[in-house]
């Protein structure tokens, strides 16, 4: 089986997701969400195709990884490479974060999609919004977009989010330039 990647696999990211992280970027997305600070990834024949025992490989090489990201482009569109990667995570003992324009619910109607949803701890759906844009939001870009407690959520027969994340950030460290610079 081949997955297409936007890059090589991103480890030590503190970005996408809690914890040290290797971020799979998939190449491929419908969604082409105005503002996407990933449009290279858009196009479904961009990238590169790789076997998927490849990325299994690498990942049984990482050292000191919380966790591994999907993201991309949407890795949904890939849901069967994507589903190994997960699972092959899983086994080396880290979580699973997806990130993907399309929605929980959609994703349960669809039997791939559902069955990587049962590989991923937690999922950041919806579509990128510019309008709803905020850096002070934890881990995703836009206010629409929810984080979900994927496990859970599949328990409980209903969307639950991970309460820890909802909030917006208290105060933001931002840069300012300086006024006047000493010398």
């Amino acid at each position: 089986m081949k997955i297409r990647l936007a890059a090589d696999l991103q480890p030590d990211s503190i970005v996408d997701g809690p914890g040290v992280r290797t971020v799979v970027w998939t190449q491929g997305c419908p969604h082409h969400c105005p503002g996407c600070h990933n449009p290279m990834t858009h196009d479904f024949e961009g990238g590169a195709l790789v076997e998927v025992e490849e990325v299994l490989k690498e990942l049984e090489q990482l050292k000191n990884q919380d966790g591994i990201t999907l993201s991309g482009g949407d890795p949904v569109c890939q849901s069967e490479a994507c589903l190994e990667i997960a699972k092959k995570a899983h086994q080396l003992g880290m979580d699973v974060w997806c990130y993907t324009g399309f929605n929980y619910e959609q994703m349960l109607n669809n039997p791939r999609q559902r069955a990587l949803l049962e590989e991923i701890d937690v999922l950041v759906d919806g579509k990128f919004i510019q309008e709803l844009k905020s850096y002070n939001l934890y881990f995703k870009g836009s206010s629409n977009q929810r984080i979900i407690d994927v496990k859970n959520s599949l328990q409980q027969g209903k969307v639950v989010l991970v309460e820890k994340y909802q909030n917006e950030k208290e105060e933001m460290n931002t840069y300012k330039k300086p006024e006047y610079i000493f010398i």
